[in-house]
């Protein structure tokens, strides 16, 4: 699955080409394209979809958000390690 996750704007780097930025995503960061929003500003929080910030979110919904997606393990799911999850869906199946 592939979620449009909310994250805060830690930095910018204004020289790359296309414009991109480091998130934070309750704890894990990620670069992101930011060509879409180019007046966003650190600490600002954005929803990425596919490694594209789309849109800005304000602070109160996207804690709400990454609570809930926290909640229903959907951030492991997003962000975990692809090869542990892998291993683990293998052994999974193999037992049932």
């Amino acid at each position: 699955m592939c979620l449009a996750v909310p994250g805060k704007v830690v930095s910018i780097d204004r020289d790359a080409s296309p414009l991109t930025g480091l998130i934070d995503f309750g704890g894990v960061r990620k670069q992101a394209c930011l060509e879409y929003l180019p007046d966003v500003r650190v600490g600002e929080y954005v929803i990425v979809h596919v490694g594209f910030a789309l849109q800005r979110l304000d602070e109160e919904s996207a804690r709400a958000s990454l609570e809930l997606f926290e909640q229903l393990g959907l951030l492991d799911e997003e962000f975990g390690d692809a090869w542990e999850q892998a291993a683990r869906q293998r052994n999974g199946s193999e037992t049932r």
